[in-house]
């Protein structure tokens, strides 16, 4: 039998699995599923239509599942779907999706969400994710798996950050941010290969050598020898990824890392999920080359 302390408040129809706890003070709507072994600890409270896995933890004063925050929302049913093994720190807040925006904010399994992470309508976000304290994703963005945004980072709508990025603290992400990459300044660029998580998720050795590598004639600046004098050579990227994949395209990583390059140079304002926002073909708005 389900554990719920007498203070907390479930609507009739919420689904609440037999070895789940809802801790004091908590609120669990009409709609809601909460799966086997997850915990509210308190003062939770989960709207809407939020399906919540098995073995979460939700800390006080998160708020799952609310009203998107956009204009264009007008009460259609929308879905928060959370997957399993997920620490949801407090005041975390997680939006559900949008009729326009495919209706479904998508949050995968085991990550960690630290206080006051904020995700917002239709953002999908992988496996084995970190959003350190104060993250804000703005509506539709993507988060793939294993990456790591550090603080008080801001991400504009529609962005991505790729697989096994480093996001660094405080910085504002305008645009799509490279997998296996770190990602930070002042402006904000790509800053190297991640190292560090790389290894730690067990990457061979020579995979990271190749990523750093393809960093340099990607990122780095570029020599040529002319007559014995060495001079700066102008290449554009898409000329730098033609290279990389003659080189070094049957590598895996460098074919993802190439991929989404030429993904982001499709978008608009280097991010490629502006271009398959439905109000984008409604309106016909053309992509930026």
């Amino acid at each position: 039998m389900s554990r719920i302390h007498p203070t907390a408040v479930i609507e009739p129809g919420a689904e609440i699995a037999e070895d789940a706890f809802v801790g004091p003070f908590c609120f669990v709507g009409r709609l809601a599923k909460i799966g086997a072994g997850t915990r509210l600890i308190s003062h939770v409270s989960v709207l809407g239509k939020t399906i919540l896995g098995k073995n979460n933890t939700v800390w006080s004063q998160a708020t799952l599942g609310a009203d998107p925050q956009d204009l264009k929302f007008t009460g259609e049913e929308t879905i928060l779907e959370i997957g399993d093994h997920n620490e949801i720190r407090e005041n975390v807040t997680m939006h559900r999706g949008t009729g326009n925006g495919g209706g479904i904010t998508k949050i995968g399994s085991d990550n960690l969400f630290m206080v006051g992470a904020h995700i917002a309508h239709d953002c999908i976000v992988g496996d084995h994710v970190l959003l350190a304290n104060g993250v804000q994703l703005a509506g539709h963005v993507l988060v793939e798996d294993h990456a790591n945004v550090a603080g008080i980072v801001g991400v504009h709508h529609f962005c991505t950050i790729g697989q096994f990025s480093y996001v660094g603290g405080l910085t504002p992400v305008t645009r799509d941010v490279p997998p296996f990459t770190i990602f930070e300044g002042d402006p904000p660029r790509e800053r190297g290969i991640n190292v560090i998580g790389l290894q730690r998720h067990r990457v061979e050795t020579d995979d990271i050598k190749l990523l750093r590598k393809a960093y340099r004639l990607l990122f780095g600046k570029r020599t040529v020898e002319s007559n014995g004098t060495a001079r700066s050579m102008a290449m554009t990227m898409s000329k730098r990824l033609d290279q990389l994949e003659r080189e070094y395209g049957n590598n895996e990583y460098v074919s993802i890392l190439t991929d989404f390059l030429r993904r982001r140079a499709e978008g608009l304002s280097g991010r490629y999920r502006e271009t398959l926002r439905e109000d984008n073909r409604r309106l016909g708005i053309a992509k930026s080359v």
